[in-house]
């Protein structure tokens, strides 16, 4: 074999290996079940490969819990009307999550509604059925 040819053959090769390596399971989510929660954002984090965000919850008894959602990159989010801004810790949010299997406070993205009522859809790691946000 040429050089040329081990030099194709082995940039063929990890070109189509690097998906493998890079995507991760969301199996620790269940997509059977959706929960809706409403809390205080604590934490907002745009960062690659998936956004992430902490709502503090308090249920009717007084006690809080902290529950972390997972998102999809912030490329994605765009695509579903998201920016860095869109979310700031103190705002009141209402979020749909696939919550974790295991009963812990945590769950993948589903959806949002803002304080003012606007409510943004999408989807969270290990899911799919990506839709794309109708225009006008």
């Amino acid at each position: 074999m040429t050089k040329t040819k081990i030099a194709l053959f082995t940039a063929g090769l990890l070109a189509v290996s690097t998906p493998a390596w890079v995507h991760h399971s969301g199996a620790m989510f269940d997509p059977s079940s959706e929960k809706t929660i409403a809390g205080k954002v604590t934490e907002f984090n745009w960062t690659n490969p998936h956004s992430s965000f902490k709502l503090e919850v308090t249920d009717a008894s007084g006690t809080s819990e902290v529950w972390a959602i997972e998102m999809n990159g912030p490329q994605n989010l765009m695509h579903d009307g998201w920016k860095r801004s869109t979310i700031k810790p103190g705002d009141k949010v209402t979020v749909v999550v696939h919550p974790l299997r295991d009963g812990k406070p945590g769950g993948s993205y589903v959806s949002i509604t803002l304080a003012d009522g606007t409510t943004l859809k999408g989807t969270g790691p290990g899911q799919s059925g990506y839709e794309a946000p109708k225009t006008p």
